[in-house]
């Protein structure tokens, strides 16, 4: 026996799984119950009423108390039995002409002297050994057969493999129809149809009176002001609590985990189809031996058991007392099969000629306008197309958890009531430039307090799909710099003029090119532009717009995969004084198109794979700073063409694969900064020396054995980096540059540190790590500028210094002690 409590959870479960069964599986599952409770009241019917009656229907040699015995020879009766038994009698065998006789008329009604016992056993063999198998098993055959056709009908909701996809649909699809944010976004787009908005307007003015309707400017601004206060209360109802808004975000991350989950594969359409195909062979399989039974089941039968011995007799008549109802039955169980027979080719005919593994939201997206729903396919398509059957509001519902625009305007309409005006102030704070910038990550949108942050200097946003601009941004008087970092924006046409009158530097980083926002290239006060991102598709070089109309642009930054010079440049050559390209890795090719930045003064080609010097850069006449840095030059030869670039005062040559540097380098005259780490470099050529003015020296991760002494003679030399060579030791002359403040000698095989270093009387910065040093010499305290957090070295040698020594980096006195002692010693 079933409780309440289970059976109530039978039907709950029915009802969970409703939502994917079509009208065809419906009516299938009726007549499966129709058929199942039919065979059970047929087998019922069979089991408490008696099954058949037999009569004898010949005299066999009866033994009577007296010892005589008749034998009658036996002829062919008729009996008023009908056709079947006396074909049957004529063809029963004769066993013995002198035993059996046919009795005269007379002698018909005489009593077979049988009793009740024998009766009921003849009833019993004969029910087993005349009846065919149809008339005594076929209800109990139709119930084994429904209950399969039962079980086939819900195999895919059972099926491991399907069922749990099925579950989380069902469960997913509750909530997305009964979510606030489905409503919420279905009525916003509804209030932002142009077409229902001009029918409410229509509707509003038809209702007042002719004499009233003024088509005058202050009506015009009256109906605007109605209109926007509308849809100010529409945007504030949409505000969601928090609950409610965590639950949707959280349905967005499930819908695009189930997409992925289900669009990967065919179980459920295939399960689908085989449990059709199952059904429709059953139907075939029933049909075809059931129809041949009809006619077979009648109501009288002749038995002729093997026990005249026991009674007397060889033949009996027996009558199937539930024949007319079996044969009732088979009648109405093939009406149902061929129904259900139909109804399962109709079905598989459906599978088979409708797209299933493919579903289409252009319905959805005209109707609820988010263009952006995307077709799905496979296992997910399939659903979605079951789900129709039942109630296609169940997937415009749910097709609102597939859009990105609807998310982001999930995150949008509790953007304002999160981000106020006072969280926005705790994300400000000040850069390197000492500039007030706010920094935000991953937003849906632009909180309407940014545009009250009349003092913000700098705004950076980062991966912000969706960015706009709106007219409040005037508010923003002191914004001088905007950073787009994965983040395209769009901007009205009031905002834009203000961005032409007062944007000065802007940073675009991007995927695709088409992310750029076209409105960039008319900032015509615009002075520096870095853009960052792939200009390279197929090996096709990917055009940026023309810069004509950035009349003031003065520093372009190009991070990207280039493997030339964008032809839009030429138009602000004249005009720009910095350019930075930072290749991915790319060959970049130089054209003579760049002899016209003749006003260039700094130039950085970092990573572009360039194997010498181009050629074109010694017609840069203004250059003073050059950065070479990371790419694949092996030789400097024509390193005594920069003797035309009279104003180049940095050289940075880093990162390389230059083995030597030719002694022209004295050439460049006013050079002050030379940077040439990170190369093949053996020796340091003596023009290196020459060069009078030069302030920095970086020479660090090479290959030196030795330090010329001619390097005393850089008498301007400020900044020297040895470091990660393999020096031995240090010629004397070096300390002769007084004017040091940061010398680098670490990572070197130095033996010893000449007392000499207290000459460096500037010196604020001495790295001696990674060397083989044994101690320190004492002088190095006359170096009064360097401090401990200056002074890098291991502990053991530091502790090799007198007490006195190291007491110098907190006591000034001790410094000059010590150079009066010197001095007196002289």
């Amino acid at each position: 026996m079933f409780t309440s409590s289970e059976v109530a959870l039978l039907n709950e479960t029915g009802a969970h799984y409703k939502i994917l069964k079509p009208w065809w599986d419906v009516i299938m599952e009726h007549l499966v119950m129709v058929m199942l409770m039919s065979s059970v009241f047929m087998g019922a019917l069979m089991m408490l009423k008696d099954k058949v009656v037999c009569l004898p229907m010949d005299y066999g040699n009866i033994t009577s108390g007296s010892s005589k015995s008749e034998s009658v020879p036996v002829q062919n009766p008729t009996f008023s039995s009908g056709s079947a038994t006396q074909t049957a009698l004529q063809a029963m065998p004769i066993e013995s002409t002198k035993a059996t006789t046919v009795p005269p008329p007379s002698q018909l009604g005489r009593q077979t002297k049988l009793d009740l016992q024998q009766y009921i056993y003849i009833s019993h063999v004969c029910y087993q050994k005349a009846f065919p198998w149809y008339c005594k098993y076929f209800p109990y055959l139709a119930l084994m057969q429904s209950v399969i056709l039962m079980l086939s009908n819900n195999f895919w909701f059972k099926y491991p493999k399907t069922s749990s996809k099925i579950e989380h649909l069902i469960t997913i699809l509750g909530k997305c129809f009964e979510s606030p944010w489905t409503t919420n976004a279905l009525a916003v787009r509804a209030w932002q149809d142009p077409k229902i908005n001009k029918s409410k307007i229509k509707l509003s003015t038809e209702e007042k009176p002719e004499s009233k309707v003024k088509h005058d400017s202050s009506t015009a601004s009256n109906c605007d002001m109605q209109f926007d206060s509308s849809t100010s209360k529409m945007t504030s109802a949409t505000i969601l609590d928090k609950k409610d808004w965590e639950q949707a975000k959280t349905l967005f991350e499930r819908v695009r985990i189930f997409r992925a989950h289900t669009e990967d594969g065919n179980v459920i359409y295939t399960c689908y189809v085989g449990q059709t195909v199952f059904k429709v062979l059953k139907f075939f399989i029933i049909i075809g031996y059931t129809s041949t039974i009809v006619g077979a089941i009648t109501f009288e039968h002749i038995c002729m058991p093997s026990i005249q011995t026991l009674t007397g007799w060889s033949t009996f008549f027996c009558i199937h007392n539930m024949a007319f109802m079996a044969k009732i039955f088979v009648l109405i169980y093939i009406t149902l099969v061929s129904m259900y027979g139909m109804i399962g080719i109709y079905a598989l005919f459906w599978s088979f000629t409708q797209p299933l593994k493919d579903y289409s939201f252009e319905k959805v997206r005209e109707e609820t306008k988010f263009t952006d729903i995307p077709d799905v396919k496979n296992d997910f398509a399939f659903l979605l197309h079951m789900v129709d059957q039942y109630d296609p509001l169940f997937s415009k519902r749910f097709a609102i958890f597939m859009s990105e625009d609807s998310e982001i305007r999930l995150w949008k309409v509790n953007l304002d009531h999160e981000w106020t005006y006072e969280k926005l102030k705790q994300y400000v704070s000040r850069n390197t430039s000492g500039q007030l910038e706010l920094q935000l990550f991953m937003l849906p949108g632009l909180p309407k307090a940014v545009f009250d942050m009349s003092d913000l200097e700098v705004l950076s946003l980062e991966f912000m799909p969706d960015v706009k601009f709106p007219d409040m941004v005037s508010q923003m008087v002191s914004m001088k710099e905007l950073h787009l970092l994965y983040s395209p924006a769009k901007v009205d046409q009031n905002a834009l003029s203000l961005f032409k009158k007062q944007l000065l530097v802007l940073h675009v980083k991007f995927t695709k090119v088409r992310e750029i926002p076209l409105w960039i290239y008319t900032l015509k006060t615009l002075r520096e532009l870095h853009l960052s991102g792939s200009l390279n598709s197929e090996n096709k070089m990917i055009p940026l717009e023309s810069f004509k109309e950035l009349r003031n642009l003065k520093i372009l930054v190009i991070k990207s995969n280039i493997f030339k010079i964008p032809s839009s440049i030429n138009d602000v050559a004249l005009q720009l004084t910095k350019m930075i390209i930072e290749n991915d890795g790319t060959k970049l090719v130089f054209t003579n198109s760049l002899k016209n930045m003749v006003n260039l003064s700094e130039l950085q080609l970092e990573n572009c794979k360039l194997e010498q010097i181009p050629k074109v850069i010694f017609s840069m006449t203004s250059l003073q700073k050059l950065d070479l840095k990371s790419n694949a030059i092996w030789s400097v030869k024509d390193i005594s063409n920069f003797i035309y670039l009279k104003r180049l005062t940095c050289l940075r040559l880093w990162h390389n694969n230059i083995p030597s540097v030719p002694n022209t380098i004295s050439n460049i005259k006013i050079l002050e900064q030379l940077f040439l780490s990170n190369n093949k470099l053996t020796d340091l050529p003596s023009g290196i020396f020459m060069l009078k003015k030069l302030i920095i020296l970086d020479v660090s991760n090479n290959l030196i054995k030795i330090l010329p002494e001619e390097i005393g003679q850089l008498e301007a030399l400020q900044n020297l980096t040895i470091s990660d060579n393999i020096l031995a030791a240090l010629p004397v002359q070096l300390f002769n540059c007084v004017r040091l403040k940061s010398l680098n000698l670490s990572n070197n095989n130095l033996i010893v540190l000449p007392a000499e270093v207290g000459w460096l009387t500037q010196l604020m910065h001495l790295d001696l790590k990674g060397n083989c040093l044994d101690s320190l010499p004492w002088q190095i305290a006359c170096c009064s500028l360097l401090k401990k957090s200056g002074f890098i070295v291991e502990d053991y040698l530091y502790e090799t210094l007198p007490s006195e020594v190291q007491k110098q980096f907190s006591d000034t006195s001790f410094v000059t002690t010590i150079r009066n002692a010197i001095t007196e010693s002289k």
